[in-house]
């Protein structure tokens, strides 16, 4: 490798993409151009960086195999960080077989780490924490470990394991520290900092609090009845009765649920459930039938019982009924919650995030663009949705810093 070559290596891993370019930027051949597009994507450029890592992958062709798999894994994280999320799968694992047989022990490593960030924003949680179980991050450069231990907090956070999401996020700040790349640290500290602000609202006897992920995990593991209107479902004392695909029954449980300890009136009940203004008698008879149905789905957990007004919920524990809802009723508010991660998100990887149809959520982006809660960019193919720029600190992407093997 040539001089010029480890030196642009040794500058990105260092954090310093412009400092690379300038011992690169004029260079056409197949090193110069992986390092490039590194070094561009840092920038911001995605598209331009995508360009030069297929350049640079059909200049060292089938011959170099292992250079062109580290252009595939550098090409795999861009299109993570664009929410390409369906193209991110398809060379990754590829690349790391031809990585760990020709013993690029990190870049076979950083490969396997992006998979798990991929199912991690997908939300196939078991399957990353699976991989998370078989994967040795000790191969990876010191920035690309931080980032990993990012990855295993938000493992730990959606399955609401927050001493373990404290502790992965106090290793990924003394990695990133480490590394001395102020971008790195400042990603550790925003994700930190999401510990500390608000992730739902508990709603009981007719009261509202704001709850920390910390209370939200508290709670659950309480001997309170909980109707998660987060996740459409019923917790009781460890057991799970999951209504996701009920949406009937868990309006009507949660307006028993918010009525508690009084009965929820019939009206309510009606006007919750099936939206109707003015209700006549094949309402009053479906909610009947709603209602049995949702006695059977609760059986052990809680009673629901006919009063002269309505219908009265009795939990079968002495905890208590609460409701535990996102912090605001924000229409869309998964969408959005996506969204807000700072990234820009195509339209297809958001109805792969969310498991429901793309016309669903272009549906729901259309709703947002309308209130100017979601701006699109591009067009077709390459069309991105976000949310509006916000004072403060940008996420940004962080790919595996060079080595001085670098891309060649």
């Amino acid at each position: 490798m040539d001089s010029l070559i480890t030196a642009a290596a040794l500058k990105l891993a260092s954090g310093d993409a412009l400092g690379a370019l300038n011992y690169i930027a004029l260079r056409d051949d197949p090193p110069a151009l992986a390092l490039r597009g590194v070094a561009v994507a840092q920038l911001g450029d995605l598209s331009r960086a995508k360009t030069l890592l297929r350049r640079a992958a059909r200049g060292f062709g089938a011959r170099n195999a292992i250079s062109r798999a580290r252009c595939l894994v550098a090409q795999a994280e861009i299109a993570l960080v664009s929410r390409d999320l369906s193209e991110a799968a398809k060379p990754i694992d590829h690349a790391r077989t031809v990585l760990e047989r020709h013993g690029d022990r990190a870049n076979a490593a950083h490969a396997g780490y992006l998979t798990i960030r991929r199912l991690l924003l997908i939300g196939r949680l078991d399957q990353a924490e699976r991989a998370i179980e078989g994967f040795d991050p000790a191969p990876l450069p010191t920035a690309s470990r931080a980032a990993y231990e990012l990855a295993v907090a938000g493992v730990a956070i959606r399955r609401l394991k927050i001493k373990a999401a404290r502790a992965a996020l106090s290793q990924a700040e003394t990695l990133a520290r480490q590394t001395g790349i102020p971008s790195l640290v400042a990603e550790v500290e925003e994700a930190a900092r999401a510990l500390e602000r608000p992730a739902a609202r508990m709603i009981a006897r007719g009261g509202e609090q704001t709850l920390r992920l910390d209370d939200v995990e508290a709670l659950l593991t309480s001997d309170a009845l909980v109707f998660d209107a987060c996740r459409r479902a019923v917790r009781c004392a460890g057991k799970v009765i999951s209504l996701k695909t009920r949406p009937v029954l868990f309006a009507l449980a949660r307006a028993l649920a918010e009525a508690w300890p009084a009965a929820a009136p019939r009206g309510a009940l009606l006007a919750r459930a099936f939206h109707a203004r003015h209700a006549d008698e094949s309402h009053r008879a479906r909610l009947r039938v709603e209602i049995g149905r949702l006695r059977r789905a609760l059986d052990g957990a809680a009673s629901i019982d006919a009063t002269k007004s309505g219908f009265q919920l009795t939990p079968r524990s002495g905890g208590g009924v609460v409701v535990l809802a996102p912090p605001t009723d924000e229409a869309h508010g998964s969408v959005l919650a996506l969204l807000s991660d700072g990234e820009a998100w195509s339209s297809s990887a958001l109805a792969l995030a969310l498991a429901v149809s793309p016309r669903t959520v272009q549906r729901a982006l259309d709703d947002l663009a309308a209130a100017g809660k979601a701006l699109p960019t591009g067009r077709g193919r390459a069309r991105r949705w976000m949310t509006p720029p916000m004072p403060g600190f940008p996420t940004t992407l962080l790919l595996p810093a060079a080595g001085p093997a670098g891309l060649a």
